[in-house]
Order: C-alpha cells, then sequence, then structure tokens
C-alpha cells in the first residue's frame, strides 16, 4: 500500500473520531473537532501530493480519495445542519452538485474520457473547508451566513462550470 493510499485511509479513519468528538459535545469539544477536521484535511493536500509527485497514483486512490473528501466535508455539513448552523436546502444543493458532477464523471469514464478537476472546483474545495472551519468557531451569526453564502456560490458556479466545460459528453449519451 502506497503512502499516498495510507493517508486517505488515514483520512477515512479520522472522519467517525471527528463525529464522535463533536456529538460528544464535552467543553472544547468544538475545537478538538475542528482541530481533527483540519488534520484530515490537510492529509488530502498530502496525499495528493505524494500520489502526482512520487507516481503513487492507484485505482484505490483515485476511487477513495475523493470519497473520503465528501465523507468528510458532508459529515460536518450534516452536523452544521442538525445544530442550525446551516439550512438544509443548502447542504441538499451541495449534495446536488456532488451527484451531478461524480455521475457526469461515470459517463465521461464510459466514453473514455477523464474529466480532471477544474480551477472552479478547487476554490471550491478549499474555501468550503476554511469556511467550515470557521463555522467551527464562535463567529458571529452574519459571518456564519457569509460561510454558507460562499460554500453556496462556489458550488453552484464550479457545478456549472463542469457541465458546460464537458457538455460534449452528453452529446451521443442515450
Amino acid at each position: 500500500m502506497t503512502t499516498a493510499n495510507k493517508l486517505t485511509l488515514l483520512r477515512m479513519a479520522l472522519i467517525p473520531v471527528f463525529l464522535g468528538v463533536l456529538y460528544a459535545g464535552f467543553p472544547g469539544s468544538r475545537i478538538a473537532a475542528l482541530i481533527i477536521f483540519i488534520v484530515a484535511s490537510l492529509t488530502d493536500l498530502l496525499d495528493g501530493y505524494i500520489a502526482r509527485h512520487y507516481n503513487q497514483v492507484t485505482n484505490f486512490g483515485k476511487f477513495m480519495d475523493p470519497l473520503a473528501d465528501k465523507v468528510l466535508v458532508m459529515s460536518a455539513m450534516c452536523w452544521f445542519v442538525e445544530k442550525g448552523q446551516m439550512p438544509g436546502w443548502a447542504l441538499a444543493i451541495v449534495l446536488f452538485r456532488e451527484f451531478a458532477v461524480s455521475g457526469m464523471r461515470l459517463v465521461a469514464v464510459e466514453q473514455g474520457k477523464v474529466i480532471a478537476a477544474g480551477m472552479s472546483g478547487k476554490i471550491k474545495t478549499a474555501s468550503t473547508m476554511v469556511c467550515l472551519c470557521l463555522m467551527f468557531l464562535d463567529i458571529p451569526e452574519a459571518l456564519n451566513t457569509v460561510c454558507v453564502a460562499v460554500i453556496l456560490v462556489t458550488t453552484i458556479y464550479s457545478g456549472i462550470e463542469y457541465f458546460v466545460k464537458n457538455a460534449d459528453v452528453f452529446k451521443n449519451a442515450d
């Protein structure tokens, strides 16, 4: 097993720990969960770098890395919905975009095409991670609302961009 894949597995293992700490509700649990979230998020940057730089790209990594990222982010967002810091409809939009882009990628693969992550997708990921980190802190409601708005705007924009740039994927799809 490659180092990059081990980091991806570490990120997956941190998700239940992250959620356990959040739901434990002890004094300082949000900060402890934030630290776990940051560590897990940083493993994403590191495993991608290692995989590309040291030629450790594997089919396992291609599948598990984006899955681990989505589960980590969606876990945090579900908790924020439960706590009233994010409306459920906002989470639904994020989920829709993720499923739609993943579905489009599956259609592309059947045609022998690979849809690489675009710059707007990378900006969406980075801004979402930063906003979620801020939301774990005791920030004013107005800033929390701005964070949700940033997540939504970057999510919607990057989703539209993926579909516009890759519309040809659906030309011959039945």
